[in-house]
């Protein structure tokens, strides 16, 4: 006879099913491989998901609605309602990005509950938060380092950070990207998206400046041979906003609004001549293994969390200038071996099999922290 199922209570997502960005993937994805050894309770934000969108559960994983935004400031006390909830209701929680953490200390003084945190990247570092916000963040990282039974990171560079800013052996977990699927080119598709039966470069993100979209349209405006197409959500900030007023004169460059449904998407991106990376932080970025799960050439930004995604093999850029003379020179025999070694390296480490089975491992593991107790040093 089966033992009984530890719950697990997964917090810091907008819900599911995923329709917004990484963390939300993670979760749906990992599911079908946890849904047998655990009870599963998946913290969702009633505001995102309209009342006939409001499934009770997800397969075998049970969906708590808290009347707050996943995101922004209400992040917060969304994250924090939802880790007193699970406190009282689970055995194990799941805590994705650091924004409740400050109440941790808390939750571990009064309960023996074991807590997992993935840190989501080194956020307090981030460009685009102010001094307070940084702050917080900052302290919130403390208090989950501290705190947490384990601490998970999604790239070797944010691995080495923990262990020189605090003296702590993390977990290495990082994403899958093998849910994203060929989609082959039909007449239904081209009559939607008419760019399809040229040549085009392609990018899916948030449109922000860290992402460097100002510099792959400044480069590809300098061009015409090659279409580019980016999905993002243009109409979130001034920065986006400025962008599509500025590039939607150049009839080569397609600027589309979010999409996702995955079978548009994966036709998009999969049938692509090159794909674009311009994230410059957060570590393994989701879109990023997804596109070398498709075997897709790929440009990245120039920065260690790219280099350690891609092994060093695809091609870097820092300048508009330097993806130009990518594009330029890039031909059919070096695009197909591009292609074939980001796939290898995909296969190898990012599926979601090998993702799960890392989490499973960890948080089935009947033992103590062991890690030292964490020295805080100053991290410039």
């Amino acid at each position: 006879m089966n033992s009984k199922k530890l719950k697990l209570s997964i917090i810091g997502t907008v819900g599911l099913p995923a329709k917004y960005g990484g963390f939300e993937t993670l979760v749906e994805q990992l599911i079908p491989f946890l849904e047998d050894e655990f009870e599963i309770t998946v913290y969702c934000s009633s505001k995102f998901y309209t009342d006939k969108d409001r499934p009770e559960k997800y397969r075998k994983a049970k969906l708590k609605y808290i009347p707050l935004h996943a995101n922004g400031i209400q992040s917060i006390p969304y994250d924090i309602i939802s880790i007193f909830h699970a406190a009282f209701k689970a055995d194990l929680l799941l805590i994705l990005g650091v924004s409740g953490c400050l109440t941790l200390p808390f939750v571990k003084f009064f309960t023996r509950k074991k807590v997992f945190v993935n840190i989501d990247g080194i956020e307090w570092k981030r460009n685009k938060w102010n001094f307070f916000i940084k702050t917080f963040l900052r302290y919130s990282e403390i208090f989950a380092v501290e705190s947490a039974e384990a601490i998970i990171t999604d790239n070797q560079v944010i691995c080495d950070y923990m262990k020189e800013a605090y003296n702590y052996q993390s977990h290495l977990i990082e994403y899958g990207g093998d849910q994203a699927q060929y989609v082959p080119i039909t007449t239904d598709s081209i009559s939607k998206y008419p760019f399809l039966k040229k040549k085009y470069a392609f990018t899916v993100c948030r449109i922000e400046p860290e992402n460097h979209i100002h510099m792959l349209l400044e480069a590809m405006a300098q061009q015409e041979e090659l279409q580019l197409v980016i999905i993002g959500n243009w109409d979130n900030s001034e920065y986006g906003i400025g962008l599509k007023k500025e590039y939607k004169r150049y009839s080569h460059i397609i600027l589309l609004d979010p999409i996702y449904e995955l079978e548009p998407l994966n036709t998009i991106r999969s049938n692509c001549y090159i794909y674009l990376h311009g994230h410059s932080a957060g570590g393994t970025n989701p879109s990023l293994v997804e596109a070398m799960n498709l075997s897709l050439p790929i440009i990245a930004y120039d920065v260690m969390y790219n280099k350690e995604t891609t092994e060093g093999d695809a091609l870097y850029f820092r300048t508009d200038k330097e993806l130009l003379d990518h594009i330029v020179s890039i031909d059919d025999s070096k695009r197909a071996a591009l292609g074939n070694r980001m796939y290898e390296i995909s296969q190898r480490r990012y599926t979601w099999e090998v993702i799960a089975n890392k989490y499973k491992k960890m948080l089935l593991k009947d033992e103590k922290k062991t890690s030292p107790k964490p020295i805080l040093v100053k991290a410039d």
